[in-house]
């Protein structure tokens, strides 16, 4: 990062062989304020709901507030020294490739604005920075963490602001800097470090809201909650998304660090980055030991499933045991009491020619004849257990 360049070192904006806008014209600037600007691109009609919040300061105070891209270009070129800063949400096609065409704006990075879905880097086009940072805020009621994507655009005398999200809240950031002209008059790096600020800042919450969930996830682990390993699983994947918010961001302030020297960062701003710095590698240490944690609270809740399940499956053994046992004496006595029964209906047949029909010692003998098939079925199924 650099100071702000005086207006006439700004180069003329580039001409994109790939993202042309539609009117093919490109913009320059003057050195002066009293020459009458070229007129700007305006943006479509159907994307004016794309631009949140657009104004241009001087000295660190607002002087205008426009409505609109063209009239924001008017009034930066008529304003010596002075600032833009425009904020847009999920812009247009046009409205970037009228930005593009005012401020020079790279084509890849204009792409990369319009496509969103991009890893957290930073990268110099010239004079123009163009950073993307992932941002991050904790919902309560679903215990879910919600993810952003912004986009910053930081020339010699603009900041453009591509927002993908509803994280962060940038209105609380353009207030802050509004609040303290004296840091807003270090001009757009010093707006930078307040959005990079407010990013991080909002990690706070979300790592307390996380350290919340893994203590209550620990509480459904040992009380056998059969729930807890899908969340387990959820958490841990919104933790690898943090890993690939955070990670990268500590390289980015450690590589805008090391340029404090060669574009001649104010002092002031030298150790509001530092302190961000300091702040995101703490982040980033307690998210890598969140994705530590939950690996380990994974492990040790499958475990406990493994030792449930096989204390559930020791139980039914034991339980289908006993009720072989108890089928076992089931079948002994039944086949004992069949003994007689067969007896008992042989005799019981009504017919003349029945043998020993009408021998005296018929009816002793089948008496003594049950009693012994008994007597020898009871002692068998007695000596292999099953009585």
């Amino acid at each position: 990062m650099s100071e702000n360049p005086p207006r006439s070192r700004r180069p003329a904006p580039r001409k994109h062989s790939r993202l042309r806008p539609a009117n093919g014209r490109t913009t320059g600037r003057t050195d002066g304020a009293a020459a009458a600007p070229p007129p700007p691109a305006a943006p479509p009609a159907d994307g004016a709901g794309s631009i949140v919040h657009a104004a241009v300061y001087r000295d660190g105070r607002r002087i205008a507030t426009p409505d609109s891209l063209a009239d924001t270009y008017r009034r930066l070129h008529e304003q010596p020294d002075s600032m833009a800063w425009i904020g847009l949400q999920r812009p247009t096609e046009g409205e970037l490739l009228s930005l593009a065409e005012e401020f020079g704006l790279h084509e890849l990075a204009v792409e990369d604005a319009l496509e969103a879905h991009q890893r957290p880097k930073l990268e110099r086009y010239g004079d123009t920075l163009f950073v993307v940072l992932r941002a991050a805020r904790y919902l309560d009621a679903p215990e879910e963490v919600d993810f952003g994507e912004l986009h910053v655009f930081v020339g010699p005398d603009f900041v453009i602001t591509v927002r993908h999200g509803a994280a962060p809240d940038l209105s609380a950031v353009r207030r802050r800097m509004e609040a303290t002209p004296e840091l807003l008059a270090l001009g757009p790096e010093a707006v930078l470090y307040a959005i990079l600020d407010a990013v991080v800042d909002g990690y706070a919450p979300v790592v307390a809201g996380v350290q919340n969930d893994i203590d209550e996830i620990e509480t459904e682990v040992f009380s056998g909650d059969p729930a807890v390993s899908r969340r387990i699983y959820e958490l841990a994947r919104e933790m690898v998304e943090f890993q690939r918010a955070t990670r990268p961001l500590v390289g980015m302030l450690h590589g805008l660090m090391a340029g404090f020297a060669k574009y001649g960062t104010d002092d002031e701003l030298q150790r509001y980055l530092r302190d961000v710095a300091d702040h995101v590698t703490h982040t980033s240490e307690r998210v890598d030991g969140f994705r530590s944690a939950l690996t380990d609270i994974l492990q040790v809740n499958a475990t406990l499933v493994t030792q449930q399940q096989n204390a559930e499956m020791r139980a039914l053994a034991e339980a289908g045991f006993e009720q072989n046992e108890e089928i076992k004496k089931i079948s002994s006595w039944a086949a004992i009491l069949f003994a007689p029964t067969l007896v008992g209906t042989i005799y019981g047949m009504n017919f003349d020619a029945m043998p020993e029909l009408h021998w005296t010692f018929g009816y002793p003998f089948a008496i003594l004849l049950m009693a012994a098939v008994c007597t020898s079925l009871y002692f068998v199924f007695k000596r292999r257990d099953w009585l």
